[in-house]
């Protein structure tokens, strides 16, 4: 386990992560997110300090306990604000409070917030100091390496010092450059070049300082090539995307958007990592049956998932929600299987029509079903 300064320690090494997103991250998508890994470290949206403060709290911070573990994204740079919205979201049950350092979006940009800070180090660890006095779990801090002209080994390093003098207890490193002026969001998520070097880097500076990547990561594959092979089950095949220097492996992986499109990846996530919080071992890995690609796992294993989710549609359309907001996290599922199409169709065309329930749910994942059965019975 990384040792830290400060009143918590973090996760064990290594941890696989969802990254947060904003209009994606919410708690319909984490509880669908946990139906596939049940040891992914799963984060909110998001959500700005005053917000909490000031606004509906449950609809908030409100989520389902079978969601966690999941840290709580918070927004803001005000100190006394960021450590009370801290410890109200303690309070809500959430496992780790991370400050968002990184979202590079003209709202963000309009409270001074968010990447911002990059160029505020000396702010950022008064916000990480204070949220520390306030609460027992783990804060952390997810950042850039750098805004606009500012040079990442130098800017990257100093928020990292001072973040680790202020008790931070994981930096997670989205590892490109954000620029406020002239890139939209979705811009700065592709276009700014990717430094994964300076990431292993910076490893190597703060060998007891747990250190995640994020950014490009595209297959649960290329992920891993950046941890330490030594902690991962025995007989992982796992095919070398770069050679990481001794004293040089990252601490953790965290996946965004390519997750959210191939949702099915975060099946096989489980057979590497352990649970952040019980430690229960990776699950087996089985050859040529678990991988980000080919998501090969039982008919009885995605019967349940669908019956899980047919259950929490009704539950969410009971207390006058609509079933769209759940299912549109998950036309992601199945990439590659026989029937995938008519899954996405079936969710996209029904879901949104008026008194569409969980028979929608169960009509899709038949189509997947029988598509897969008749597929087999050809072999």
């Amino acid at each position: 386990m990384a040792d830290n300064p400060g009143n918590a320690r973090y996760f064990k090494a290594p941890i696989f992560a969802v990254a947060p997103m904003i209009d994606w991250t919410d708690r319909h998508y984490r509880f669908f997110a946990r139906q596939l890994s049940r040891h992914a470290l799963l984060y909110t949206e998001m959500i700005v300090a005053d917000a909490i403060l000031r606004g509906d709290r449950e609809k908030l911070l409100g989520h389902d306990a079978s969601e966690n573990p999941v840290a709580l994204q918070l927004g803001g740079n005000d100190p006394a604000k960021m450590a009370e919205a801290a410890r109200i979201g303690e309070g809500f049950g959430y496992d780790e409070i991370n400050m968002n350092v990184g979202c590079p979006s003209d709202r963000v940009q309009s409270g001074t917030f968010g990447a911002c800070l990059m160029q505020e180090p000396a702010l950022v660890a008064e916000c990480v100091a204070a949220m520390k006095a306030a609460v027992s779990i783990p804060v952390t801090v997810k950042c850039r390496i750098g805004v606009d002209d500012q040079d990442p080994e130098l800017a990257l390093r100093e928020l990292v010092a001072r973040a680790k003098d202020a008790g931070t207890d994981a930096v997670w490193v989205h590892a490109r450059k954000a620029w406020l002026q002239g890139l939209s969001a979705r811009e700065n998520r592709e276009i700014p070049p990717l430094d994964y070097g300076l990431v292993h880097r910076l490893k190597a500076e703060h060998p007891n300082l747990f250190i995640g990547l994020n950014g490009g990561l595209q297959t649960l594959d290329q992920a891993l090539s950046h941890l330490d092979r030594r902690l991962l089950p025995p007989g992982a095949a796992i095919a070398p995307a770069l050679e990481v220097e001794a004293g040089q492996a990252l601490d953790g992986v965290m996946l965004g958007r390519a997750a959210y499109h191939d949702s099915g990846l975060l099946t096989a996530a489980d057979g590497y990592f352990a649970h952040p919080l019980t430690g229960a071992a990776p699950d087996p890995i089985e050859p040529n049956t678990f991988s980000d690609r080919h998501h090969r796992l039982s008919l009885d294993f995605w019967a349940g998932m669908r019956d899980a989710m047919a259950d929490y549609a009704a539950t969410h359309i009971g207390s006058g929600g609509r079933l769209i907001h759940v299912t549109r996290h998950m036309v992601g599922l199945f990439q590659g299987w026989p029937g995938a199409r008519r899954y996405r169709q079936i969710l996209s065309a029904e879901a949104t029509r008026k008194g569409a329930g969980p028979e929608v749910i169960h009509a899709a994942f038949d189509a997947v079903f029988e598509a897969a059965t008749a597929r087999q019975a050809a072999e």
